[in-house]
């Protein structure tokens, strides 16, 4: 299997942690599309490729219907997506994207959890060259399904790599290229079933386990904050 698949089962659920934090990170996502491209799935991608990735963790329609709404409301108005970049204990870099409506409050929030760690904030751009912006897409692999030809159709779309593995596909490709593929597979009427922007480590390394047990404790409370979305590591 590629860096995709291992990426996907290295990840999977990990990163979102319990529902109680789940849905809350999903909603805001939510919140933040239709905020800048209207409440209409129909006619704002970005808002359609949120709703897909909520129904695939199961998020209730309600819910969904909630966040959308909140798009209109003051206490959104001044909603940010802001990145931080950190250095963690034994060789372990992190590359943390936040939605806040404080940016000071999640600047210190993120430096308070590192440092009290043994890690800390980083200049911004300091992790750029170390991670790749890739653009995923995993969606059902149907029994007329055929991968060569799909691929054919995909590269002038942008796409990098395809894999299918256990009736599930995955495409991977620059992150400029996310538009492109994603209406060519809409254009194709596959249904997607996750559509995300992943950064993938350049040169990743290895932990031992209580070295692992260390990074643990960080991103546990990384995730547990509110303002938190994503949090990517250089580990393999």
């Amino acid at each position: 299997m590629g860096r995709a698949f291992e990426y996907r089962k290295a990840s999977k659920l990990k990163r979102w942690g319990a529902m109680s934090k789940l849905f809350p990170k999903l909603g805001k996502i939510i919140t933040m599309a239709a905020k800048e491209g209207g409440a209409d799935p129909d006619m704002n991608a970005r808002l359609r490729t949120a709703i897909i990735n909520a129904k695939a963790e199961n998020m209730p329609k309600d819910n969904i219907e909630a966040a959308i709404k909140r798009a209109t409301l003051k206490d959104t108005a001044n909603m940010l997506e802001v990145t931080f970049e950190g250095k963690a204990p034994h060789g372990v870099q992190l590359f943390i994207e936040c939605m806040t409506d404080n940016n000071t409050r999640s600047v210190a929030n993120v430096k308070n959890i590192l440092t009290k760690h043994g890690g800390e904030m980083l200049i911004k751009g300091s992790l750029e060259f170390m991670f790749d912006r890739k653009a995923m897409f995993e969606f059902s692999q149907k029994d007329s399904m055929d991968l060569e030809e799909l691929e054919l159709e995909l590269i002038d779309a942008g796409l990098e790599e395809i894999e299918a593995d256990e009736g599930i596909v995955i495409v991977t490709a620059d992150y400029k290229s996310f538009g492109a593929i994603n209406s060519a597979l809409e254009g194709m009427g596959i249904e997607i079933t996750k559509a995300n922007l992943e950064r993938m480590a350049t040169s990743p390394i290895t932990l031992t386990p209580e070295e692992q047990a260390d990074i643990d404790k960080i991103i546990d409370k990384l995730e547990d904050d509110e303002d938190v979305q994503k949090i990517f590591t250089n580990i393999a």
